[in-house]
């Protein structure tokens, strides 16, 4: 199948997205890594009226650590992430994520900002920004605001973002020393899709896990932050039976719908599985 009929304009600046965008309105995409978009044009699951090219935008991309915060341009790939020294040292459940991202052709084209303004609930970005605690800026002609990850995802492909704005950076405070995390997912093969995944992070001091943050892609229509488990962990060992209490009430934060291979039993029970092996690895 060919992709319907569309203008296009090559952005050389914001200025130009904007206008673009006030003018055309819902009508405009933006075209960035388009490793989601081209195949939905290619299927006519989408059908702008305008394309519009920002890769030329150098403003929005890099990787920058400053005053304790990390900033990642939204154009930045999800290639460039895993390979950052820095990602690394401040942000190791970003550089955990990466490899689980589809394949590497995709990885060296994909941008984590159009991964995230995609909202996919299977993604692996917005689940790890939703327990990072980060801060989206968003810009349009009125001026820049900022939005919590944890405020942006507002179900299925549905986000905080206006049409005429756009996601130009992720802003994510550097985790303090004693912070680790673990980003686990299940999936049928190696870069497809996960069925369930967790990202998770937590202070650990003595073996004691605290303001721990557990949120999951592919069990509802946006990441989950399982505030229920978090609580029944918080505070505590990861001993065998706080594990197990963590597991057992993920039955109050998470209310997975069965998908063309896994049955709502089986992505409960994986979630389980991976809360389990999250918790173990903060712990270790």
């Amino acid at each position: 199948m060919k992709a319907p009929p569309f203008a296009y304009a090559r952005a050389h600046s914001l200025a130009e997205v904007f206008d673009l965008l006030a003018r055309h309105g819902d009508g405009a995409k933006l075209l960035a890594g388009g490793q989601s978009l081209i195949a939905t044009l290619n299927m006519r699951l989408s059908a702008p009226e305008l394309l519009i090219d920002i890769t030329r935008l150098t403003e929005l991309t890099g990787i920058s650590v400053r005053d304790g915060t990390v900033r990642i341009g939204a154009l930045t790939t999800h290639a460039e992430i895993e390979r950052s020294a820095e990602i690394r040292k401040h942000l190791p459940l970003l550089a955990q994520a990466a490899p689980h991202i589809a394949h590497a052709a995709i990885r060296n084209v994909g941008t984590f900002g159009g991964s995230i303004a995609l909202a996919d609930p299977a993604a692996e970005w917005p689940a790890c920004c939703v327990a990072l605690d980060a801060q989206f800026v968003i810009a349009g002609k009125a001026g820049a605001r900022r939005v919590a990850a944890r405020d942006f995802f507002k179900g299925l492909y549905a986000t905080a973002l206006r049409p005429d704005e756009v996601l130009t950076q992720v802003e994510i405070a550097v985790p303090g020393p004693d912070y680790r995390s673990a980003f686990v997912e299940l999936a049928q093969r190696r870069g497809d899709y996960a069925i369930v995944g967790l990202a998770a992070i937590a202070k650990c001091a003595r073996g004691v896990l605290s303001d721990l943050r557990l949120a999951f892609l592919g069990v509802g229509p946006a990441p989950v932050l399982a505030r229920t488990a978090m609580a029944a962990v918080e505070g505590k060992r990861a001993s065998a039976d706080a594990i197990a209490a963590g597991a057992k009430a993920l039955a109050k934060d998470l209310d997975p719908g069965a998908d063309l291979y896994s049955s709502a039993a089986t992505k409960m029970q994986l979630a389980r599985v991976l809360t389990a092996r999250a918790l173990a690895a903060l712990a270790t």
